[in-house]
Formats: structure tokens, C-alpha cells, sequence
């Protein structure tokens, strides 16, 4: 038999069933039936366990070699065996299964082609709610971002669908994407990674919707993007949509113009003329960072050989407790401790390399001590006057003309508020100011008498029996001169002074009553501000960075932190603080980090955090 007659005997009309005819030197069996007259069982190759139908068996005829072609070699081609008996009529035919197996061989190689086309995934379908041709998909009546929008298209929109909100990734898989319009819908919000992977996005159009803002960097990664159309949409132009003006001031995409509908001062504003500038977004608080176990009265803060330090009065212990800032925990903790008795106010002075701390006491006479570093402790090296300095309040420190001086401010009613100033082996008494006056508080600070005249040392003296004292400083004589008072300012428990553009204001505490804030006019400190006092004992200013602070404290209500606004040229209310009996308020800078101590004559000394917030970020 020649091999065409065998082609045709193959022929897949032939094969269209089992045990059709076939030469008698080809056998047709099943697959049982050629396990009972072999009584092997049927080879199969590795796929044929997964693919019973149309599986192939043909690595058993490529391992035949001529010398078993004769031999009983089943052949298993799309569901059939064939056989190559050793008949009579095969031995006539000599070798006729070879064509038979070469053709075996063929129709393997043409159905494992067949397989593996079969196993390429099948392009998505164009979803129900679109209409796509093959470049261009229209999607209407949507829920949701369809999943299954073919991956070639080039131009999708969306129109009058129901969804009004497109989360992250709803267009992934569209790598030739060029025109998105998502127009005339109610989008009322999109997320910052909505359009990932959108590499070759020309065109986007989020027209007439109801948007009224855009996460930052929601055009990230949009290299190719040309043209962005964002009208008529509500947008709120706060500080979240800051980030779109700073935007718009540098893409080289074309933008519509768009418009704020908000807040009422933006209203109708054009979006694309706003800069930066126009946004106030930074904001500022005070966070509770840490507590200290202990009642406190005075806090300072002083530097010293390269680091900064904290040095708080105990008045029920008696210490002055010294902490240092710990670098690995980021706390505050124990450096050294000065021990006395009913001490209310440690002063640090720092003169030349060398540090002191001027020790006031209530019992047992006030002290003056010396840090020495070799021994690494505190030592007593000076005893102030006790006929003097009976019950001292309050210590202030300056230098004037390379001279360095502190002040004591005694409240007893048979003491004296007096200076003392170094003189290179200790401090002795320069000055007695204010004899018998109950003194509580003393400020030192610079101002002008006249306008363009500079300024000059002075010192505002507080007292429960009088109105506050102003002395002036008189460089001929080298001592304070009374010069005048602050009139209708009776029981000033306390003056703070602070500087805002080369202005000088002073913070005046009064117990009951109003506290106030006033304004030096070149002769006299002018009204600029009353706040209600409840108990309070402590009104202080401070700077931190380019923020201007004023504390309130109070016995029976909460602390109110006032921040300077420098357009009213007044303090607004800011923040409030849950502090018990407050009594002084420091601004500690440590590591570029900002902290507020505030000492408490009946709780915890509380340490808290200044902490600045991006509301555009």
C-alpha cells in the first residue's frame, strides 16, 4: 500500500468516529480495549491527564526507532489507537505502519499547535453598559468604572452614569489610553491614584461634575498630559486645593480657566490666577508630650558647654532639679539636682565659660552656686544678704555694657528688691530699689524715650501695694533712676514684655480683674488689650520661630494660649490648657524641636510639644 492511499484512509472523515474503517493493517481500539488485549496499561503523555479529549500521546512515537516499527506499538491521535500487527497482510505489505506512524507524528505536531493557540486568553468582551468599536469605547448608565473595557482602546468616555465616586486603579490595564472624558456625570469624589499607569494620556476631561476638590498628585505620573479640562465643578478653594494652584503655576498642560465657588471670600475667584501666597495653611498647637511628677514654680532654660538644659524650683522638695535632653529616647531626664529648702526660684547665669545659679529660698537665706567640672557637682560659693532678701518672688538677669547683673525682687514688707553685679570673683549688692513695697515681680527690658533715639536699659518693677514702677537706667551714674508708673494699673501681680516689628508690648497679670496688654508710645504704655483674668498668677509671651504666643494661666479655669494676628495687631484666642495652678510658662528649643514647660503649684509639671501643621499637605 502506497502512502497516499494511507494519506486517504486518514483522512479526518475517517476519524469522525471510533472503529470507522481502516486498513486491515491498522487497528482502531479503545482505550479499554487496548488494556485488556495488552494488558499494560494505555501510555499516555504528560497532558494527556489534563486533556482526556483531544490529548496526545505522542512522545511515544517519537521515541520509536526503526527497529521497532513492526512491533506492537500503539499510536493515540485525537481519541484513537493505532496498531501495527504483525498479519499476514501486513507482512505483505513490508513496512506499511511507517508512513502510518509518520502520519501519527504529523497530526501531533498540528494538534499541539492547535493546543497552545486554544490556550491564548480571549480579549475582554466590551462591558453591557458600553458601546465600543476598536478604538473608542462609550460607557452610559454605569454604577461603577467597568473592569472589562477592552485594553486597546484609545478614546473612553463616560457620560450620565450614576457613580459619584472612582477609587484608586479604575483604569489600569488601558496602556494606549490617549482621550478620557468623564463629563456630565456627579463625581464627587476621585482618589489620589485613580488614573495610575496612564502613561500615554493625552487628553482629560473631568468637566461638569461635582467635584470640589482634587487630592494632591492626582496627575502624578501623567507624563504625556497635554490638555486638562476641570470645568464647571464646585471647587472649594481652601487649603486642600492649594496644591492645584502651585500646580497650575507650572505644568505645561493646557488647563481651562476655572473658578472657586468657595469659601465666600474666593467665591467666583479664577482658580488659575491664585498663587500660594493667597493660602494660610499652616497651623500651629501645643501637644502633650510629657509629664514630670512633681510641683514646680520657676523654669528656665540656659545653655551651656554646647548643650541646653532645664532647671526647675521645687518649692515643697526644695531642689533645684537640672534635666538634659536624652538624644536616643527623645525625652527629657535627671542631669544633677542643687538641694535646699521651700526654694522658689533657681536662676542660671552663665558668664564666660562658667556657669552659676542664683538659689532663692523662702527659709534659710538665698545662695549662689558654682557648677565645677572637675569635681561634675554644684558648690555653694556665696551667700546672699538675708537682711535684704527676706521672702524673694521672683530673679531677673542682664548684662549691661559687658557688666553682668541679676535682680531679686523681695515681696516681705521689711525687705528690699535689690541688684547685685559680678565683679569677677562673686556678685556683691550694687543696688536697692523699692524699699518696702511687697515687690512680686521685676522684667528688665530695652525701650526708646524718644522716637530714632535708641534704647535704653529698664526695669518695670510689680508690687501688691502700687501700681507698676518704671526705672530707667542711667549710664553716667550706673545706676536705675525712678522715672514714672503705669497709671490705673493697680495689683499687677507680674509684667512680660515682647517685641513684634521693633514695637515693644508688656503683658501686665492681674489675679481678678482684666489682665492687659499695652504698647510702649515713646513716653508712656498705651492700652491695646484687655483678657479676663480668673485666678491668674502667670501672663507670658513668647516667640517661637516666627510665632508670637501669649499665656494666660488661672487657678480655676483652663489655661488660654493667645496667638498674635498681625493684621488686627492683637492676640486671638488659640488654645487652651488644662494645667492646675499654673505659674510660669518657658519656651524650650532643643535639637530644632520647640517645647512649652509649664509649671503647676498643684499638679504635674507638664511638658508640651510645638507642633506645625501643613493642612495642604
Amino acid at each position: 500500500m502506497q502512502d497516499g492511499s494511507l494519506l486517504q484512509q486518514l483522512d479526518p472523515s475517517h476519524l469522525a468516529a471510533p472503529h470507522r474503517s481502516l486498513p486491515r493493517a491498522v487497528h482502531c481500539w479503545s482505550e479499554e480495549q487496548l488494556t485488556n488485549q495488552l494488558q499494560v496499561p494505555v501510555l499516555k503523555s504528560r497532558d494527556t491527564e489534563a486533556k482526556e479529549k483531544g490529548g496526545l500521546l505522542c512522545d511515544l512515537v517519537l521515541e520509536q526507532d526503526n527497529h521497532h516499527l513492526n512491533s506492537r506499538s500503539p499510536v493515540h491521535v485525537w481519541g484513537y489507537f493505532f496498531d501495527c500487527m504483525e498479519s499476514e497482510r501486513s507482512q505483505r505489505m513490508g513496512n506499511a505502519c511507517i508512513p502510518l506512524k509518520r502520519i501519527a507524528y504529523f497530526l501531533c505536531l498540528l494538534s499541539a499547535l492547535l493546543l497552545t493557540e486554544g490556550k491564548k486568553p480571549a480579549k475582554p468582551k466590551c462591558p453591557a453598559v458600553c458601546t465600543c468599536t476598536k478604538d473608542n469605547a462609550l460607557c452610559e448608565n454605569a454604577r461603577s468604572i467597568p473592569r472589562t473595557v477592552p485594553p486597546d482602546v484609545i478614546s473612553l468616555l463616560f457620560t450620565s452614569n450614576s457613580f459619584d465616586v472612582i477609587s484608586d486603579d479604575a483604569f489600569i490595564g488601558l496602556p494606549h489610553l490617549e482621550y478620557l472624558f468623564i463629563e456630565n456625570n456627579n463625581i464627587k469624589s476621585i482618589s489620589r491614584h485613580t488614573f495610575r499607569g496612564l502613561k500615554s494620556l493625552i487628553h482629560l476631561s473631568l468637566a461638569n461634575n461635582n467635584l470640589q476638590t482634587l487630592p494632591k498628585d492626582i496627575f502624578k505620573g501623567l507624563d504625556s498630559l497635554t490638555n486638562v479640562d476641570l470645568r464647571g465643578n464646585l471647587f472649594n478653594c481652601d487649603c486642600k486645593l492649594k496644591w492645584l494652584v502651585e500646580w497650575l503655576g507650572h505644568t505645561n498642560a493646557t488647563v481651562e480657566d476655572i473658578y472657586c465657588e468657595g469659601p465666600p471670600e474666593y467665591k467666583k475667584r479664577k482658580i488659575n490666577s491664585l498663587s500660594s501666597k493667597d493660602f494660610d495653611c499652616i497651623i500651629t498647637e501645643f501637644a502633650k508630650s510629657q509629664d514630670l511628677p512633681y510641683q514646680s514654680l520657676s523654669i528656665d532654660t540656659f545653655s551651656y558647654m554646647n548643650d541646653e538644659y532645664v532647671v526647675i524650683a521645687q518649692p515643697f522638695t526644695g531642689k533645684c532639679i537640672f534635666l538634659e535632653w536624652d538624644h536616643v529616647e527623645k525625652t527629657f531626664r535627671n542631669y544633677d539636682n542643687i538641694t535646699g529648702t521651700s526654694t522658689v526660684v533657681c536662676k542660671p547665669i552663665v558668664i564666660e565659660t562658667q556657669l552659676y545659679v542664683i538659689v532663692a529660698q523662702l527659709f534659710g537665706g538665698s545662695h549662689i552656686y558654682k557648677r565645677d567640672s572637675f569635681a561634675n557637682k554644684f558648690i555653694k560659693i556665696q551667700d546672699i544678704e538675708i537682711l535684704k532678701i527676706r521672702k524673694p518672688n521672683d530673679i531677673e538677669t542682664f548684662k549691661i555694657e559687658n557688666n553682668w547683673y541679676f535682680v531679686v525682687a523681695d515681696s516681705s514688707k521689711a525687705g528690699f528688691t535689690t541688684i547685685y553685679k559680678w565683679n569677677g570673683n562673686g556678685f556683691y549688692s550694687h543696688q536697692s530699689l523699692h524699699a518696702w513695697y511687697r515687690d512680686t515681680d521685676v522684667e528688665y527690658l530695652e525701650i526708646a524715650r524718644m522716637p530714632q533715639t535708641l534704647r535704653t536699659p529698664h526695669l518695670i518693677l510689680s508690687s501688691s501695694s502700687q501700681r507698676p514702677v518704671i526705672y530707667q537706667w542711667n549710664k553716667a551714674t550706673q545706676l536705675f533712676i525712678n522715672q514714672t508708673d503705669i497709671p490705673n494699673m493697680e495689683d499687677v501681680y507680674a509684667v512680660k514684655h515682647f517685641s513684634v516689628k521693633g514695637d515693644v508690648y508688656i503683658c501686665l497679670t492681674r489675679f481678678i480683674g482684666d489682665s492687659k496688654v499695652m504698647k510702649w508710645g515713646g513716653s508712656s504704655f498705651q492700652d491695646i488689650q484687655r483678657m479676663p483674668s480668673r485666678g491668674s498668677m502667670v501672663f507670658q509671651p513668647l516667640q517661637i520661630n516666627n510665632y508670637q504666643y501669649a499665656i494666660l494661666g488661672s487657678d480655676y479655669s483652663f489655661t488660654q494660649v493667645y496667638n498674635w494676628d498681625a493684621e488686627k495687631a492683637k492676640f486671638v484666642k488659640f488654645q487652651e490648657l488644662n494645667v492646675q495652678a499654673p505659674r510660669s510658662f518657658t519656651h524650650v528649643s532643643i535639637n530644632k524641636r520647640n517645647f512649652l514647660f509649664a509649671s503647676s503649684f498643684k499638679g504635674n509639671t507638664q511638658i508640651y510639644k510645638h507642633v506645625i501643621v501643613d493642612l495642604s499637605a
